[in-house]
């Protein structure tokens, strides 16, 4: 049984470097999270990736080189995407309690696709450190992303 990943993003040499799953649920906690991802690697034969990312709408949860044995392993990072998603969805008519799975899926693929077209973190995405600081950037930049993909 192979893994069905939101997304996958690869690294410019072609390898896969983080493997992104897609929530549109709000009001989640780490411990959450963290059952999430166990239950993720418990049915089914995720790849062993430096970064696996869970994405909501209002928050993200990082996990660096963590292993794909389903146990209970916490986040490295826990990040409240919104101010950082928010121009994305900006609008009187949209918020995140109206997104749908797909727009949410659509911002997502929308802000990694910025991040990978560069070997600069954009001035607009440096207050991410995070992004920095684990090192996703520096593994993921001029990469590139697939979405709904079989790894």
């Amino acid at each position: 049984m192979r893994f069905k990943a939101d997304m996958a993003v690869y690294d410019k040499t072609g390898q896969l470097a983080l493997v992104v799953e897609v929530k549109n649920k709000l009001g989640t906690s780490s411990n959450w999270a963290t059952k999430m991802r166990r239950n993720i690697l418990a049915h089914g034969l995720m790849p062993n990736t430096p970064f696996f990312l869970l994405a909501l709408p209002d928050r993200f949860y990082l996990w660096k080189n963590a292993g794909i044995i389903p146990e209970i392993v916490p986040p490295n990072y826990e990040i409240d995407p919104r101010p950082f998603l928010q121009s994305y969805y900006n609008g009187p008519e949209i918020s995140l309690n109206s997104l749908t799975g797909e727009s949410f899926e659509l911002v997502i693929s929308s802000w990694l696709s910025k991040l990978l077209q560069t070997d600069i973190l954009p001035p607009e995405l440096r207050e991410q450190d995070w992004l920095v600081e684990s090192g996703l950037f520096e593994v993921i930049k001029l990469g590139h992303l697939t979405a709904q993909i079989t790894v």
